[in-house]
């Protein structure tokens, strides 16, 4: 207990955290690891404990007495004794239960007799169950590793998997010193450490597990010398070809596998080598209908396993192929038949890459299974503070309905409100605003928004270039390189924008509208503007919100994960809207 504490812990598994407490940061980054950001308003903010919040922190080798110990410090009260009891209670039961080989049998253990026969004998568990070895261990059916693990976590039991993996086709590949383009090449000591945690000295206790870092931070690089550890044949999913082809450009770039090696599988190309990157549409596409290979996630109806392999027209990309790693980039996007597709592929190393593992569909616990539990993170504000990510403010702008549109509004259905909130045209002017505000020769703004025909409009009246879905690939990547080289100073893009597009040199986004209240999304667009700027500058996230509506509303929850990292948004309403409006004098000045 600690009288000058910045948390109190509920007997609801809730902390609440006192924002202007002096020890706020210290007790937000104690507790970021095992808990999770439930809302943020001015001076209190929620947080709560989970069972797969605990299951991830145990996975990480984070033990219930340390997470007490950091709760016991920075609490003003004592921690209620049912908390103690939960989370003692609830991160024993990872390790529990285990998974191992023997020969070609596979084996599910435990040193608890009593507790093992009662989970054996579940309804949903006994399925799996080949033989009863004796009291503590049983034969399990090898080709549904995958769907045992995932009825074990929602039974509350995960089941720490030490099955070890096959061995892919060996591929040699060394890191560069030197990157082809002349640069010097080295990891840092967080991408290292994170790339010998997932590998494990090549143990049973690596090879599956997600990489948790923030956009900017250098998750490709993490991929590149996991590949490096591993030495074999590698299959690479990306959410869209502009990702694919970034990941191929990174790796002919940093290695020493050359574009003979390396291979893109997608609906443009389809060419398998020992590296193949593919999209995740290419392998969700059916064969009786074509699917566009854009950034859309499919929405799939509920298929067995065998009815997902027989439907799909790529699964031999994943089933008649040697892989020794599979790399999962942003998989908190992962699509449901590649979850599905996953459970098949458990004997494979799995890497999955992401800046946050919040998913609005709530399959944080697919992801936890079937990719494997988060193996390594760092807070945000730990990476700005030592320069390896640009530091950043984040601005709210919130404006009026005019009284025509107000009304419209108030009329209008539930599911419109949004839409009309979201195109409110006075967006428009505060766009023009932080055009002119931003308008320095090195300043590159990228304005980012979910409604297409509100876009194009913009896209017209500011004669700024517009990239969506639609945009061919050949033309994407001219903007992106006009836009990289300096050329181009703004740029518009649809949905696209929102994850694996590299452009370092932007360094103010303006959000005009989102989906719903994303929190994954309004993490990700922040990325965009997050790695290190060559003049060392900021980077700006202004957020244009229709005020007192529902875009208001889904904004607060937007921002929920960013808030978990330390950022703080200033709320501009019009009133403040002069410090966006710039004399000519004051606008040559910053020239």
């Amino acid at each position: 207990m600690n009288p000058n504490g910045a948390i109190i812990v509920q007997s609801n598994l809730e902390i609440m955290v006192e924002v202007d407490n002096p020890n706020y940061p210290t007790a937000r980054d104690a507790i970021a690891p095992f808990t999770e950001l439930v809302k943020s308003p001015e001076h209190l903010h929620t947080y709560k404990i989970s069972h797969l919040s605990l299951w991830n922190a145990a996975a990480t080798g984070l033990r219930a007495p340390e997470v007490l110990e950091r709760l016991e410090s920075q609490s003003r009260y004592p921690i209620p004794p049912t908390v103690v009891t939960e989370i003692e209670d609830y991160m024993a039961r990872y390790g529990l239960l285990r998974l191992r080989k023997e020969g070609n049998r596979l084996l599910m253990e435990s040193d608890d007799k009593i507790m093992f026969v009662e989970i054996c004998k579940l309804k949903d568990v006994e399925p799996f169950i080949v033989e009863f070895i004796d009291d503590t261990h049983a034969v399990v059916d090898p080709e549904r590793r995958g769907h045992l693990k995932m009825t074990l976590t929602n039974a509350g039991f995960p089941v720490e998997d030490l099955a070890g993996y096959t061995v892919g086709d060996p591929l040699p590949i060394q890191l560069r010193e030197t990157t082809v383009s002349g640069k010097p090449f080295n990891l840092r000591d967080y991408q290292k450490d994170a790339a010998q945690v997932f590998y494990a000295s090549g143990s049973e206790k690596g090879g599956s597990g997600v990489i948790v870092l923030p956009c900017g931070s250098g998750k490709t690089v993490i991929g590149l010398a996991t590949m490096a550890l591993i030495q074999t044949k590698t299959l690479i999913l990306t959410p869209n070809i502009s990702a694919s082809r970034q990941w191929i450009r990174e790796i002919c770039d940093k290695t020493t596998l050359t574009l003979d090696q390396v291979k893109e599988y997608s609906g443009e190309v389809k060419e398998i080598g020992p590296v193949t990157v593919a999209t995740y549409q290419i392998l969700t596409q059916r064969k009786r209908a074509k699917k566009s290979d854009d950034e859309k996630d499919i929405k799939e109806p509920e298929m067995s396993p065998e009815e997902v392999k027989k439907e799909l027209a790529n699964f031999p990309l994943f089933s008649q192929q040697k892989w020794g790693l599979m790399i999962y980039d942003e998989v908190h996007l992962l699509p449901a038949p590649v979850f599905r597709l996953s459970t098949e592929m458990q004997a494979t190393r799995r890497l999955g890459l992401t800046a946050t593992l919040v998913r609005e569909d709530h399959k944080e616990t697919e992801v936890f299974s079937l990719i494997g539990p988060k193996k390594f993170d760092i807070p945000w504000r730990i990476l700005e503070a030592q320069g390896w990510i640009a530091s950043a403010d984040c601005n709210e702008i919130r404006i009026p309905m005019e009284p025509e549109l107000k009304m419209k509004y108030a009329l209008a259905p539930v599911r419109d409100k949004i839409t009309l909130a979201s195109t409110n045209p006075e967006k428009t002017d505060i766009v023009e605003r932080l055009l002119k505000y931003f308008s320095k020769p090195d300043d590159r703004v990228l304005i980012i928004g979910q409604y297409i025909d509100q876009l194009e409009a913009l896209s017209e009246d500011l004669q700024i270039p517009l990239i969506t879905g639609k945009t061919p690939n050949k033309d994407r990547e001219k903007l992106y390189a006009s836009f990289r080289s300096g050329e181009l100073k703004n740029l518009m893009v649809s949905k696209v924008g929102n994850f694996a597009i590299d452009l370092p040199d932007a360094n103010v986004l303006i959000q005009i509208s989102g989906t719903f209240g994303s929190r994954q999304e309004e993490a990700q667009r922040l990325g965009r503007v997050l790695r290190p700027k060559s003049d060392g500058g900021a980077a700006h996230f202004y957020s244009i919100v229709t005020q007192d509506s529902k875009e208001q509303e889904f904004a607060m929850n937007r921002q929920l994960f960013l808030t978990e990292q330390g950022y703080a948004y200033k709320i501009i309403k019009r009133g403040d809207w002069d410090i966006l409006a710039r004399t000519p004098e004051e606008l040559a000045a910053r020239a």
